[in-house]
Formats: C-alpha cells, sequence, structure tokens
C-alpha cells in the first residue's frame, strides 16, 4: 500500500508538473481572461437574464472588450498618417537648422547647469559634435527600442490571446466557478466563503479603482495640456490613461509637455503644467486608486498602496491587480486568527464540516 500511494503521488505530481510547463507560457492571458470575465460578469449575466444564448452573449462580450480596447486610440488619433509626416518634416528642419542655444535659465542652475548649458551650446554650433557624443550609446539605444517594440507586439498578442481565452471563459464560467469553489472549500474549509469574498471584492475593487485613475488622469491630462497649449493633447491624454495603470507612467507624459513649453519660451505656462501635474494629475493616481481598492476589500489604505507598488515591482502589471489581492487575503487570514473568538463572531467556527454533519444528525 505504501509504495503503490508513493508511486500515485509521484504520478499525479509529474502531470501536475507537466500541465504548468504547458501553461506557462499562457499564465498571464489566462490570468488576464480571468479577470476581465469576473469583472464583467454581471453584463454578461444581464445578457443571458435577457434570453440571448450563451454562444451570442460570449460573443458580444468579446467584442465590446474589444472595442473598449480600440476606440480611444481610434478617437484621439483621427489624423495619425498626417501627424507622423509632420513630424518627420519638423526633425528634418531641426536638422538642417541646428540646435537653438541653451536657454539663459538653465546656466543658473547650482552644481550642472553652467556645464550642461556649455555642452548644449557646443552641440548647437556643431551637430556632429552631439553625435559623437552619442555614438558610443547608438547600439544601446537601438537595443532598447527594439525591446520596447517586441514589448508592445507582444502585449497586442497577450491582449488578443486574453480575449480568445475569454469566450471560453464566458461560456463555461459557471461549471469551472463551481470547481473552483469546491476545491478551495476542500482546502480552506469554514474559512472558504470568506475568503472567496475578500478575494473577489479585492479584484473588482482593483480593477475599478485602475479603470477609474485611468480615466481621471486622461481627462486632467487632457485639461491641462489643452489649456497650455500643448499640441495633440487627446492623444497625449490617451498615452496618459494608458500609462497610468503603472505608478509611474502619467509622469512620462506631462513632465516633458512642461519641459517643452519651458523651451518654447512659455516660462508660465510651463510651470503651472509642472504644478498642475505634481498636484491634480500625479495626486489623483495616490488617492482614487488606494480608494477603490480599499473600499473593495476594506484594507488598510497604507496597506493597498503597499500592494499595488509591490506588486508592481514583483510581477510587472499583473502584480498591481495580484498585490493586493494577496495582501488582502493575507490580511483576513491574520485577523481571522490574531482576535481571540474572531472566526466565531465572523460566523465561522473551528468545528470542521464533517463534524457539523455529525451534530446535525445527531440532533
Amino acid at each position: 500500500m505504501i509504495a503503490e500511494r508513493v508511486l500515485m503521488g509521484l504520478l499525479l505530481g509529474g502531470v501536475a508538473v507537466g500541465c504548468a510547463f504547458v501553461l506557462y507560457p499562457f499564465i498571464s492571458a489566462i490570468l488576464w481572461a480571468g479577470i476581465l470575465v469576473f469583472c464583467s460578469w454581471p453584463l454578461f449575466a444581464r445578457l443571458r437574464a435577457a434570453r440571448i444564448p450563451r454562444v451570442a452573449a460570449a460573443v458580444i462580450m468579446i467584442v465590446l472588450s474589444a472595442i473598449v480596447l480600440v476606440l480611444p486610440v481610434a478617437i484621439a488619433v483621427p489624423g495619425g498618417a498626417n501627424d507622423v509626416d509632420h513630424l518627420h518634416v519638423v526633425v528634418q528642419n531641426a536638422l538642417a537648422g541646428g540646435l537653438p542655444l541653451a536657454p539663459a535659465w538653465l546656466a543658473r542652475v547650482p552644481l550642472i547647469g553652467a556645464t550642461v548649458a556649455g555642452l548644449w551650446d557646443s552641440w548647437a554650433i556643431d551637430i556632429s559634435e552631439m553625435v559623437t557624443f552619442f555614438k558610443p550609446y547608438f547600439g544601446a539605444i537601438a537595443e532598447l527600442g527594439f525591446s520596447m517594440l517586441l514589448g508592445i507586439v507582444n502585449g497586442i498578442v497577450g491582449i488578443v490571446l486574453a480575449l480568445f481565452i475569454s469566450f471560453f471563459f464566458y461560456l463555461y464560467g459557471n461549471s469551472m466557478a463551481r470547481r473552483l469553489r469546491a476545491i478551495i472549500c476542500r482546502v480552506a474549509g469554514d474559512q472558504a466563503e470568506r475568503l472567496i469574498d475578500v478575494t473577489g471584492r479585492t479584484v473588482r475593487g482593483t480593477v475599478y479603482g485602475i479603470l477609474g485613475t485611468a480615466v481621471v488622469q486622461g481627462l486632467l491630462t487632457c485639461f491641462g495640456l489643452w489649456l497650455s497649449g500643448v499640441p495633440r493633447a487627446g492623444l497625449l491624454a490617451l498615452m496618459t490613461g494608458f500609462l497610468s495603470v503603472l505608478p509611474i507612467g502619467a509622469p512620462v507624459v506631462w513632465i516633458p509637455a512642461a519641459l517643452w513649453l519651458l523651451t518654447s519660451g512659455k516660462t508660465a505656462w510651463g510651470i503651472f503644467l509642472g504644478v498642475y501635474g505634481v498636484v491634480a494629475i500625479s495626486g489623483s493616481d495616490h488617492l482614487i486608486r488606494p480608494y477603490f481598492i480599499a473600499r473593495g476589500a476594506h484594507l488598510p489604505f497604507l496597506l493597498t498602496v503597499l500592494g499595488v507598488l509591490g506588486g508592481a515591482l514583483a510581477f510587472g502589471l499583473l502584480g498591481i491587480f495580484l498585490g493586493p489581492v494577496l495582501l488582502g487575503v493575507g490580511f483576513t487570514l491574520v485577523s481571522e486568527f490574531a482576535e481571540p473568538g474572531g472566526s466565531k463572531t465572523r460566523g465561522f467556527s473551528p468545528v470542521s464540516t464533517n463534524q457539523r454533519s455529525q451534530q446535525r444528525r445527531s440532533l
């Protein structure tokens, strides 16, 4: 019997490892699909309640998801080809006419101002010096550009694959949820329902917080850039919305815009955009996202912020969702076991499920 159990354990372990290796390249897409389906399931349930067939309702949800991802780009970039041509002409004219001299305020910057201004002026006089300066770094710059392009392509492929997987999650979501709930109940026992509830509210709160932050930061950026006179405010606002899912995303857009205003002679508007970006645009990220996540999972504010930032650093973009979820489940477990009689006060008893059923039968 012992040998049979050992062999059975090795067999099951080998099957589990094999399945993990097969699914490893698709883990990110599967998790994204699960998050998308879980958060949009109420809308899918309404379509099903309207007597729409399951396959048709799943197709409608996939089409709506694709439209939500593509439509903002189509709206914000109506003249993309003209913008590219205009940018090409601007770059050619700038290279032909040389760089402008360094602004006067740059030389007055403490410590590095005089050095940077002198280097800028030398490049403005002879642009070949700038090419010579950056020549040793061309390989690293090209490698960075290719890696960024590859990352964009991988992201697009991941989105398409996640939408494809989501279609089947919509079709078989009910049966998959029942089996997953049964597994969690067998592992966690009486606290399974509590953990499922916390995990669901944390995931929904995280998604709504990220989407709310993206929309608010995009609108705030569009208003600030339009008010300051920066061209293509809609396109830059769309970029801000996409980058706002990262903790450092929005400053990548409004800081260069503020510097462009300063170097263009619009000092007052450049200072305004810098202050506006720090207070309004970036400030909203530290309020809206943690508020929604904490409201959905009832987590402490500090724990929510650490979950978002730590998850992003540890797992990348997907960690923005996983970080708060893991901390939320862990915080709940610690609270349940740390408080005297906490499990009883929350409706959970340390008595196992089998013992409860035996007690009912005896009564």
